[in-house]
């Protein structure tokens, strides 16, 4: 696999949730990755109230576990925010952008070498802006006009969760004279969206050149492209995801040229997705990396 890493953070994931929603004490073995986690975690959240009270600033909130400190301060709570509570939170939110991360690069790194064209133009986009540094950082990121072409397009193609996040009616409603119930279950299909011909010329093709004189983006405002969502209740982690896949790839692009193991041809790698929340490939991807650039020294 690409990023065979991931593995253990659905691990550490899936025993630390169960962690902060039990008050059994952890089995032996595999456990011991929870309970390393959930004991780092609190060490963050220990620093953040020793600063907080150092500086005395109770009424500023500096990040995200300053404000959930916050509200667990607060009193006359329906419901009391425990220190378990906040660890789950903060692991969710990494754990989710790193899952879905993951998936977009890979079908990223899938789509290019599907198009050599493609992979030729970005690869030599990242070699151009980093070529007098010695590693790939965040600060040259918004260079790579081409970089963000083709991650748009791997979104249109496989947004990370096509069936998005399920909605509920608040009230009932009329839509082009339905009569929608209150609490009725909404279901929008953003993978369908996105490879709709009515809004896309040869929408099953990957080209990442149609976003490049077009206005259309990921945030909300264009319904035909809503990979995270759309409106009050789109995903909070649209910019936290997008670096964590900009730099992936630049630093792939950029160190490794890639071809396909056994003297595969381009057309024949399996483009196969998985059925689930998120759709992931259903194949591993198998690749054959080769150096290009010296690797930076630690």
């Amino acid at each position: 696999m690409l990023f065979p890493f991931i593995f253990f953070i659905f691990m550490v994931m899936k025993i630390s949730r169960t962690r902060a929603l039990s008050t059994k004490p952890l089995p032996p073995g595999p456990w011991k990755i929870g309970k390393v986690t959930s004991g780092r975690l609190e060490n963050i959240i220990n620093d953040h109230k020793a600063k907080k009270a150092e500086t005395k600033l109770a009424d500023e909130a500096n990040d995200l576990v300053d404000v959930l400190l916050k509200l667990q301060d607060q009193e006359n709570r329906e419901f009391p925010l425990t220190i378990d509570n906040i660890k789950a939170v903060i692991l969710d939110m990494f754990i989710a952008g790193s899952d879905t991360s993951f998936t977009t690069s890979e079908w990223a790194i899938s789509e290019t070498l599907r198009n050599p064209r493609v992979m030729k133009k970005a690869q030599a986009e990242v070699r151009l802006v980093f070529s007098e540094k010695v590693h790939v950082d965040e600060a040259d990121l918004g260079e790579l006009n081409y970089l963000k072409l083709v991650i748009k397009e791997t979104l249109r193609l496989h947004p990370p969760v096509p069936l998005l996040i399920p909605r509920e009616s608040r009230e009932q409603c009329e839509i082009n004279g339905y009569q929608i119930p209150i609490k009725s279950k909404l279901i929008v299909n953003a993978w369908a969206i996105g490879r709709d011909p009515n809004y896309w010329t040869e929408a099953d093709r990957f080209n990442p050149e149609r976003f490049s004189d077009s206005t259309v983006d990921y945030k909300g405002a264009n319904l035909e492209f809503i990979p995270f969502g759309a409106g009050r209740r789109m995903c909070p982690g649209i910019s936290f995801g997008i670096a964590n896949v900009e730099i992936l790839l630049a630093n792939l692009l950029f160190y490794f040229d890639w071809k396909l193991p056994h003297g595969m041809k381009q057309e024949e790698l399996d483009m196969a997705e998985s059925f689930g929340a998120v759709a992931r490939r259903k194949n591993d991807l198998g690749l054959i990396p080769t150096l290009s650039h010296p690797l930076p020294v630690a």
